[in-house]
């Protein structure tokens, strides 16, 4: 792993520290996480700047400036994946791995940071190397059960369950908690206090045949594809929050009690609490529906149209 990356790096002339990656000894990894400290974070214009000549011109030195002011982001990731059973060095290695495929593929005119795009890829590298070592999980191949593998810890300490055995009433709350069936929960959490088992062996006794893990569907998303809903998302929740703001306050809590709530508040309970008719607090609820509807609407135009008009 750690010939792979000093072999996908650009030229050494900006001197990126990844010699003590793989290395297991403490005192090498404290090295290498104080080494990358001083690599200055960069502007999102200077960031633009050097992904803009290496997409274009292949410019070694603005590639290795925007993949040394991300190493850290990379030791942070790996840091969240330390209780997997890894050592935080393998992890730290196969991150970079994805940092080094995400400048490949990153094009900094859709309009992305970097490093919002590169932790997909940082993510997807640390998640493989999880999932190729630990034999257990390849059991769960399933996106449910993958998702319930990586956040089962998170779930049972925000939780508070204690106990390494859940009981069917903790095993019902964790996958409410996860989104997930009350089965995938079941499963996942019973193998992983199980002893490994391999599935690197082949699937019968002939010694050509391909092992278990050989033919398992790919689930994984597109890395592109995941990027564009994940920022279609954020913004989207961002002019929810900015336009309802700024509807009066009576109408914000309507519309919030009926179009934004779980189940929806009935007319019949606002009309008690304010104090007027059922049809007058549908006529506030769609007014501040569609004066908030129109806001996102417009800010959500590209720029030359606005401009237009």
């Amino acid at each position: 792993m750690k010939k792979q990356i000093k072999t996908t790096l650009p030229s050494k002339s900006y001197s990126v520290p990844t010699t003590v990656l793989g290395a297991n000894d403490d005192i090498s990894l404290a090295k290498y996480i104080n080494e990358i400290q001083k690599f200055p974070i960069l502007t999102a214009e200077q960031e633009y700047e050097y992904a803009t000549k290496w997409a274009k011109n292949r410019d070694n030195i603005a590639a290795e400036k925007l993949v040394a002011s991300h190493l850290r982001l990379v030791v942070s990731v790996a840091y969240d994946f330390k209780n997997y059973g890894l050592p935080v060095s393998d992890l730290i290695a196969s991150g970079n791995m994805g940092l080094m495929q995400a400048l490949q593929k990153f094009d900094p005119e859709r309009g992305f940071r970097f490093s919002t795009y590169a932790m997909f890829w940082i993510k997807a590298e640390i998640y493989e190397t999880i999932l190729n070592n630990w034999s257990i999980v390849k059991l769960g191949s399933s996106a449910n059960q993958k998702r319930v593998f990586f956040n089962l810890t998170r779930a049972k300490r925000a939780l508070g369950i204690m106990d390494n055995s859940l009981s069917d009433d903790q095993t019902k709350q964790i996958a409410e908690y996860l989104s997930v069936p009350e089965s995938d929960v079941a499963h996942v959490a019973t193998r992983m206090s199980a002893r490994d088992v391999s599935l690197n062996a082949p699937m019968n006794s002939d010694s050509d045949s391909k092992d278990i893990l050989s033919n398992m569907a790919d689930s994984k998303i597109n890395i592109e594809d995941g990027i564009e809903q994940l920022e279609f998302k954020r913004r989207g929740y961002e002019l929810l929050r900015k336009h309802l703001a700024e509807l009066p306050e009576r109408d914000r809590e309507i519309l919030r009690a009926r179009r934004l709530s779980d189940p929806a508040t009935t007319l019949e309970t606002l009309s008690q609490k304010y104090g007027i008719s059922r049809e007058r607090v549908r006529q506030i609820e769609e007014r501040a529906f569609n004066k908030l509807r129109d806001a996102i609407l417009n800010e959500s135009k590209p720029k030359q149209i606005q401009d237009k008009k």
